[in-house]
């Protein structure tokens, strides 16, 4: 466990903390670097408040933290210095609403209902209020292997399949099938996308312009994006490696 929350563990309250033990070092290594500085967090799932304390001790002073049930009886588990609201996570309209008074978020974190199609509806909904250089974590995501969860293993509607098709969207720059593949707009802002044991880590960049491959040679560095547009490629190496 990462050294803040293997400490902040023996400090908790009567408020119930549930997370899976691999969480902490994932939390350490992603979310480390926002802690200089005012962020906007939202955390989706507050069950029995546990950690809304934890992120108030985790990140800077004045960060706006902002936390989202659908159990009304959530409300009454705000600290000093965050916010609860009450609504559906897979509801669009109450998730415009939430970005419009809270957003833009530079983390989002997903520990809501664990329902596949509610993780996909919230990320749909939500990724366009992330700011640049933002995370947006789901955590759970072993439900998306649980059928009662909308999941099942190669099931199509998981969010871990929604996860590796995000991959290739992101890569979509490099598309050389254009009607099967074609551009995505989401790879001008998807930076990457990391998987851990059962937390999914997108994190987004926005592009100014589509990536370039660098040559230099003898001191001398050019741009090139011929290789964006080309089509029909074959290897350097054809007939060269046995294929």
């Amino acid at each position: 466990m990462g050294n803040f929350f293997n400490e902040y563990l023996k400090t908790t309250d009567e408020r119930l903390l549930s997370k899976w033990t691999q969480y902490f070092d994932i939390y350490t290594r992603e979310l480390t670097r926002f802690r200089a500085r005012p962020i906007s967090f939202l955390e989706i799932g507050v069950f029995k408040g546990g950690s809304i304390p934890m992120w108030k001790a985790f990140f800077a002073e004045d960060a706006r933290l902002c936390f989202v049930d659908i159990d009304p009886d959530c409300a009454a588990l705000a600290v000093p210095g965050t916010k609860v609201e009450i609504g559906n996570q897979a509801d669009p309209a109450f998730l415009a609403d939430l970005a419009a008074q809270h957003g833009p978020f530079d983390v989002i974190l997903d520990d809501g209902s664990h329902v596949c199609a509610h993780q996909v509806a919230s990320f749909e909904n939500l990724w366009p209020h992330l700011a640049d250089g933002g995370l947006y974590m789901v955590e759970d995501c072993h439900t998306s292997y649980w059928p009662g969860f909308g999941g099942g293993y190669r099931n199509e509607a998981s969010w871990i399949e929604y996860a590796k098709r995000l991959t290739d969207r992101m890569h979509s720059w490099y598309t050389d099938q254009d009607t099967l593949f074609p551009f995505d707009p989401i790879a001008k802002e998807l930076h990457s996308v990391r998987f851990y044991d059962s937390i999914t880590v997108l994190e987004k960049r926005v592009k100014a312009e589509p990536p370039a491959t660098v040559y230099a040679q003898n001191g001398k560095v050019t741009l090139s994006r011929r290789a964006l547009e080309i089509r029909g490629r074959k290897s350097a190496f054809a007939g060269k490696d046995g294929t």
